[in-house]
């Protein structure tokens, strides 16, 4: 008994003075901003109730906008002229919604603690809500990160967004930087579970046949949900898994069963790096609950402006 009690008073002083990345901290807007979580939370529920996709579409937000340069809120900048291109105009971020969600959000935030939170905290704070309230598990994120100061431009978005047929050796490389372990990696990509995947992104796995193999009776059920002629539009689109609002082990399940959507999904499973992770993560949902939380502050964690370094924006969408 006496251990447990140890162990809970070291939990929470762990916790209260634990610093990620310098100065990013678990109670970093307890004097500045005490209320952020709440009106992140009451905010983003009052939104997903007009459109249950909300929390998938803010889930990839966050993917998109951590993978280009960090966490900093560069995807939500709007191009500062015609002639400039910001990272949207990247291809590898076609089908990207709900940018706008999260200006709505830091409007109320900032009625109650101007220019004090970051919007990249705030994509942060929704995208672990969007989880939560999908049915996940609720992540403690560290917070204090600052905005961009400068705006991406589509090449960068180009050369640092994975391809939709990247393949496992990339992936694990890719994550491998975030500092994540092999099983991490694989806990990550269970993000798949809520959401749809475009047409667009599985082109050359239907009609391109030496790219990788695909049980033929799969295939001919993505073939009839997505026919050659659809991959331009936004609207064609195949759900990742049967419960597609809900985040659930369901995706490794599927990719278990070789109904995975994307290469990445069919490969994981057939690899023995990837293999015993997958199959591990399909039968228990808590252990993937698990991986997936430590793997999501790895990656809304690594290389953030803090400090000095960048700014805090009073509107999301632009830099000034």
């Amino acid at each position: 008994m006496h251990l447990k009690i140890f162990a809970v008073l070291f939990s929470l002083i762990f916790r209260s003075t634990f610093a990620y990345a310098g100065s990013l901290s678990f109670n970093f807007y307890e004097q500045s901003c005490p209320l952020v979580e709440h009106i992140v939370r009451t905010s983003l529920r009052s939104i997903s109730l007009t459109d249950p996709t909300t929390p998938a579409a803010i889930l990839r937000l966050l993917f998109h906008d951590c993978q280009v340069q960090a966490c900093d809120a560069s995807i939500l900048l709007d191009p500062e002229s015609d002639m400039f291109q910001s990272e949207m105009s990247s291809g590898k971020n076609f089908g990207i919604r709900k940018r706008e969600t999260i200006n709505l959000i830091k409007t109320e935030v900032e009625v109650v603690c101007p220019q004090q939170v970051s919007c990249a905290d705030i994509l942060v704070l929704a995208a672990r809500e969007a989880i939560a309230m999908s049915g996940g598990p609720m992540i403690d994120v560290p917070l204090g990160r600052r905005d961009s100061s400068t705006s991406p431009n589509f090449r960068q978005a180009d050369a640092s967004l994975p391809a939709a047929n990247i393949g496992l050796d990339d992936t694990l490389q890719l994550f491998a930087k975030k500092g994540m372990t092999v099983g991490e990696s694989v806990a990550i990509l269970g993000a798949h579970t809520l959401g749809v995947t475009h047409c667009f992104n599985i082109e050359s796995r239907l009609y391109k046949p030496e790219v990788d193999k695909i049980d033929p009776q799969f295939e001919f059920f993505l073939k009839m949900n997505c026919p050659l002629g659809s991959f331009t539009s936004n609207t064609s689109f195949i759900v990742n898994d049967p419960t597609t609002l809900s985040f659930d082990n369901q995706y490794f399940v599927n990719s278990l069963n070789g109904h995975g959507v994307l290469r990445i999904d069919a490969e994981m499973p057939l690899d023995p790096r990837t293999a015993p992770f997958i199959q591990k993560f399909a039968y228990d949902e808590e252990v993937f609950f698990q991986a997936f939380s430590s793997a999501f502050v790895k990656l809304s964690s690594s290389n953030v402006l803090t400090g000095n370094q960048g700014v805090i924006r009073t509107n999301c969408n632009r830099l000034y």
